[in-house]
């Protein structure tokens, strides 16, 4: 197996593929104001394994269409969506984020959680704008600094990575810039990436390693991610994923 086919491996079977929750999308769902009498069209991008999917299956009325590069990760979701009886409200699409077959104004609410940062935060509020509706809304999780200041190693490390790393007020001027007017705004609490994220993931490094033959590629995997979650672990007061919701103007 590929590096990233073992990646894909390992974040198989998981209710998300990056920091959040449950109570982290029902926290942003609540900054919007959709009409409750009609049926809404909601595009999911970067759906992954589909955890956000379902709760805004179960919260919304309308048709999702739940977008994602990997096909094993959709498999997932369409076998939860058929055992919760939501095969009418989502449908997948195996897709690149950065080439999406949407027509202009198509829909009411676009909907991605960590991971816009695979085509950058602003060419993605700049793509996905002509998709929404005028007055729809755009919800992203985006990482962002929660501080002014912060170790030169950390700086380095997320500048390296991510250059588009940057604080909220710089975030909101963004989305700004780009048409949209912020309606809410929160970060990820330390559980939102420890409890939901992080530990499920360590919980299955034994298992992933067994089905793959303790591999030098594998246990590669297993460190790279172990040293992220170290990383966040000595810097979680300087970082986190923003929820940025915003609604297209007119």
């Amino acid at each position: 197996m590929t590096e990233l086919e073992l990646i894909i491996d390992l974040h198989k079977n998981s209710d998300r593929q990056g920091p959040g929750s449950e109570k982290d999308t029902q926290k942003a769902l609540k900054f919007l104001n959709l009409p409750t009498d009609q049926n809404l069209k909601i595009a999911d991008i970067g759906c992954g394994s589909g955890g956000q999917t379902i709760s805004l299956a179960k919260n919304l009325n309308g048709q999702i269409i739940a977008v994602d590069l990997f096909p094993e990760f959709l498999n997932e979701l369409n076998e939860k969506s058929q055992k919760l009886g939501l095969t009418d409200k989502i449908v997948t699409l195996e897709k690149a984020m950065d080439d999406l077959p949407f027509n202009e104004d198509e829909f009411d609410l676009i909907w991605s959680e960590g991971a816009i940062y695979n085509i950058g935060f602003e060419n993605g509020l700049k793509k996905w704008k002509d998709y929404l509706k005028v007055g729809g809304y755009l919800a992203v999780s985006e990482i962002t600094w929660i501080t002014q200041s912060r170790p030169k190693e950390i700086e380095e490390f997320w500048k390296a990575e991510y250059p588009e790393v940057d604080t909220t007020a710089n975030k909101i001027r963004q989305l700004e810039n780009n048409g949209y007017s912020l309606v809410g705004y929160f970060y990820l609490s330390q559980d939102s990436w420890i409890e939901t994220y992080y530990k499920p993931m360590q919980a299955r490094f034994e298992t992933f390693l067994k089905r793959n033959d303790n591999s030098e590629l594998a246990r590669k995997v297993v460190e790279d991610n172990q040293a992220e979650i170290d990383l966040y672990q000595k810097f979680k007061e300087y970082y986190s994923y923003g929820f940025y919701v915003a609604r297209k103007n007119g």
